[in-house]
């Protein structure tokens, strides 16, 4: 474990303090950092004078003593500092730093509330847009300001850099409904009479009856206001009185307004089977997964299982790999818990976060259930009782960048560990690690093989779209059965979603004079064009430019695209089908806070007939009424350059498969492909999860890969292309020289220059028998040494364990 920085602390201090309390510290010269008490010792160290700590942050701990223990582990086991961890695990307002730069918060405040060292600062900001901390102490002529900054954050005057997000106001739709009191017919006769005198008040009653007669959709104000031809001011008259009740799609998800909450729905027998089996195998163990095909109704077991851990009085915590998927799901939880469920994900602004941290720490009633991304593994929970991770398979749930580069699945099984809680894994396409465990009686295993209401699954179909450009029967990306099945869906009124794991207009633009493709220059990749902008990206680092009119290198104005990404079929779509709605969901169209929950609340409300999307269209969403699932070119997923492409691919088709034909009918899937024989393809048409799992260990066992070996993946970046080289020999050398034929490489990745940073990779392999925790001593000596050769010290080193 690294050495942690010993201070100095008073006697008096030391009765106050307490382990997991924040202090500010000096370090160095003039920096000032906030740390977390890990231990109060009465040891002086030998090699360095100690200093004195600046002051006490807060008056109880603010990390527990389980939550430290966890990061004992995480730094441990992945290979970073307890430093690391903190910085991942405190919600940024936390942690103050002499770098730290603060805003302004928009909005009027009570300045009569400020002492008056917060009032220079909040006057001060009114000058100019942001400070850095030495700038205060510089207005303050103080040395310790982090109190009064700590003072004016809680105070809302001020914020910490950080809130990116805060910058997106969303969009409100204004919605209305009658009254719940004129729901029965005598009432309504009685306020028709009584609106007579008030003929427009009268008409935009009927108007909004006619309204939702036709669509059964909520209805828009705007919609009520256009077809009655009132004004605005009538529909205000009519919200005072009572007649109205308005409310708006899109409102934020932090309080929680709801009326009654409803019970939870009863389970079919295949549901009650499971249930009672996971609740037999937690008696004997304390992980369990649960195999359940898509559509199954694995939430509505999770929400019995949350129940029962409710009324035990413990805490629950959700964890589910994508912020799209907690959209749909907190409406599902809060209705049937209400108050007790809180969200913790990046895309909360930090007063939310802190409010969470705070709610869970102090064990209160408003986080009982906590539904979160991986970072939410972090929140100090004292009284845990079940973890539940949902499409445990997904490989968002692995942090690739910075460290800790933890994978929240596996933190999950440990954190319950430590807090004798249970734990269960939920997927219809369980990750090979996950399944192998449980073949060895390493966890509990239970199967849930009926979808909801049996519906039947899916009709998946292999389009091969080889053999359908010889005949021509291709019109752009789409092939002749795909519009045909379009076509036909669309006429039904039901929904459709097309899927392409790529996003932007096409990946390459070639010259077709001279074949010159244009290439980023920070990165070896060929620009994406993005059509909507113009222009031409880096999806590495984010370089971008304008796109070329002419050919840079031969001046031809002839420029080709080749390949296609989600805009090409965007566009393609609004060709073939001009009368109906297409969006699109990508990364570039989620940016906001809300931009998930736009587009997914349009599809449920039927705004949208035909969605094409990346994967995040595959994460567990449910959509009543999508008939159709169109997969657009199968094959740029299976010939990825990785071991786990196959699974990925079964994973990602199947799931998006799973989409399709949730409620009576049956859906249809259709897959384009180059090469329908592919054995995946065909355990995707089968829905065959143990031919593919058994086929994928044959190769895992054959050529040593996870789960069978561990493995940590060791990365070397610098600018200097020598450099990197000569470093990465030694590296692996030295590494060959303590496990032999078990290290892999040096090797250039597929991409072998990022944000002009040259990567080598190297693999170590460690088999079954080995000591992992030897292993890792190992490397961390090995590692020790290159950085303490001088030529080496500014090539960076990253340790990825389960880099997978």
């Amino acid at each position: 474990m690294q050495k942690l920085f010993t201070y100095g602390i008073t006697l008096a201090e030391a009765e106050f303090l307490e382990v997991g309390m924040r202090v500010s510290v000096p370090f160095g010269k003039s920096k000032i950092y906030t740390g977390i008490v890990y231990r109060i010792h009465s040891n002086a160290p030998t090699a360095y004078e100690a200093k004195d700590i600046q002051q006490i942050l807060d008056d109880k701990p603010v990390v527990n003593g389980i939550q430290l223990k966890l990061w004992n582990w995480i730094s441990g086991y992945y290979m970073c500092t307890m430093g690391d961890v903190m910085r991942a695990a405190l919600p940024s307002a936390f942690i103050l730093e002499s770098e730290t730069v603060i805003t302004k918060i928009d909005g009027i405040i009570d300045e009569s509330l400020l002492k008056d060292d917060e009032f220079l600062i909040y006057e001060a900001l009114h000058h100019q847009s942001s400070l850095k901390i030495h700038d205060v102490s510089n207005i303050l002529d103080k040395k310790n300001v982090l109190p009064i900054i700590k003072s004016l954050i809680e105070k809302e005057a001020i914020s910490v850099e950080e809130e990116v997000y805060e910058k997106y106001k969303p969009k409100l739709v204004r919605y209305v409904k009658l009254d719940t009191n004129f729901s029965s017919e005598k009432a309504l006769h009685g306020l028709l009479d009584e609106l007579s005198r008030a003929p427009k008040q009268r008409d935009v009653v009927l108007t909004l009856f006619s309204i939702s007669a036709k669509t059964k959709k909520p209805v828009k104000v705007s919609d009520v206001l256009q077809e009655s031809g009132v004004s605005n001011s009538i529909i205000k008259a009519l919200v005072n009185k009572g007649v109205l009740q308005e409310y708006h799609i899109q409102t934020d998800r932090v309080q929680y307004s709801g009326e009654e909450t409803v019970s939870s729905n009863n389970l079919n027998q295949y549901q009650e089977t499971a249930l009672e089996e996971i609740k037999n195998t937690f008696e004997k163990q304390r992980v369990t997964l649960l195999h359940g095909v898509t559509s199954s109704g694995k939430t509505e077991v999770y929400v019995k299982l949350i129940e029962d851990i409710l009324l035990e009085g413990k805490q629950v915590l959700y964890l589910l790999p994508e912020i799209a998927l907690t959209a749909q799901l907190i409406t599902r939880l809060q209705n049937y818990f209400g108050e007790q469920v809180a969200i913790f994900h990046s895309k909360y602004s930090l007063h939310e976060r802190v409010e969470v941290w705070n709610n869970v720490l102090n064990n209160s009633a408003k986080a009982q259930i906590v539904i979160g991304a991986r970072s939410s593994i972090f929140l100090p929970f004292s009284n845990l009782g079940l973890i539940i991770v949902d499409e445990e398979h997904e490989q968002s749930f692995k942090q690739f960048d910075p460290a800790p580069r933890y994978h929240a699945r596996d933190t999950a099984v440990v954190l319950s560990h430590l807090q004798q809680a249970k734990t269960l894994l939920g997927s219809a396409t369980p990750s090979l690690e996950s399944y192998f465990n449980a073949r060895q009686n390493k966890y509990g295993f239970v199967e849930l093989m009926h979808r909801y209401n049996n519906v039947m699954m899916p009709d998946v179909e292999l389009v091969d779209i080889k053999d359908k450009l010889k005949k021509k029967r291709m019109k752009g990306h789409f092939s002749d059965r795909l519009i045909e099945e379009m076509t036909e869906t669309l006429n039904e009124g039901h929904q459709i979603i097309l899927f392409q794991n790529r996003r932007g207009f096409s990946p390459i633009v070639e010259c077709v004079t001279c074949g010159h493709a244009p290439q980023c220059p920070n990165c070896d990749v060929s620009l994406t064009y993005h059509q909507y902008r113009n222009q031409l990206r880096c999806h590495y680092c984010g370089y971008n430019t304008a796109m070329h009119k002419t050919c840079e290198a031969c001046g031809s104005p002839e420029i080709n695209s080749k390949g296609f990404g989600t805009e090409q079929i965007e566009e393609e779509v609004k060709l073939l089908f001009p009368d109906y709605k297409v969006a699109r969901m990508d990364l570039d169209t989620t940016r906001g806070k809300y931009g998930y929950e736009k587009i997914i609340t349009a599809l449920e409300q039927q705004e949208i007939d035909i969605l094409v999307g990346t994967q995040m269209l595959t994460k567990g969403l449910d959509f009543r009424n999508v008939k159709l699932v169109g997969i657009m070119n199968a094959d740029n997923m299976l010939n990825f350059p990785d071991f786990r492409a196959h699974e990925r691919s079964f994973q990602l088709m199947l799931q998006v498969s799973g989409r399709a034909g949730r409620t009576e009918e049956r859906g249809k899937v259709l897959i384009q492909t180059y090469n329908p024989h592919h054995n995946i393809l065909q355990q995707v048409s089968a829905n065959n999860y143990i031919d593919m799992y058994n086929e994928q260990m044959d190769d895992r066992y054959n050529f040593k890969y996870p789960p069978v070996y561990k493995q940590v993946k060791i990365t070397l970046k610098h600018k200097d292309y020598n450099r990197v080289e000569t470093a990465s020999i030694w590296y692996a050398k030295s590494l060959r020289q303590v496990f032999g034929d078990f290290v892999l490489g040096p090797e250039a990745p597929p991409i072998a220059r990022i944000r002009n940073q040259f990567h080598k990779n190297i693999l170590v392999k460690i088999p079954k028998k080995q000591s992992l925790a030897k292993t890792k001593e190992a490397i961390i000596k090995i590692n020790n040494s290159f950085q303490s050769i001088k030529d080496f010290r500014s090539v960076k080193v990253i340790l990825n364990v389960d880099n997978f």
